[in-house]
């Protein structure tokens, strides 16, 4: 099951990740490798360059997406074949 953090203020993006089979964890929570980050958007250097070398996972910012779109974007990140 793929783990994405995602930001504390996000928890309606949270919700619907998790009822589709995501392994959702608390942005900032980096005790644990997660296969894709979602972050709000207003402060795009929230991880520091430094973090996101080190997790190599995809950063998505949900700013001006809604909960589908955030969905569909971690899905096309996710996701095991390329999408067009």
């Amino acid at each position: 099951m793929p783990k994405v953090a995602v930001e504390q203020s996000l928890s309606h993006i949270s919700k619907m990740l998790r009822e589709n089979g995501y392994d959702v964890v608390q942005l900032g929570n980096w005790q644990q490798t997660v296969d894709a980050v979602v972050i709000t958007g207003q402060d795009l250097n929230v991880l520091g360059d430094e973090s996101k070398t080190i997790t190599g996972a995809p950063v998505i910012s949900a700013e001006g997406l809604s909960a589908n779109e955030v969905f569909h974007e971690v899905n096309k990140r996710l996701a095991p074949t390329e999408h067009r």
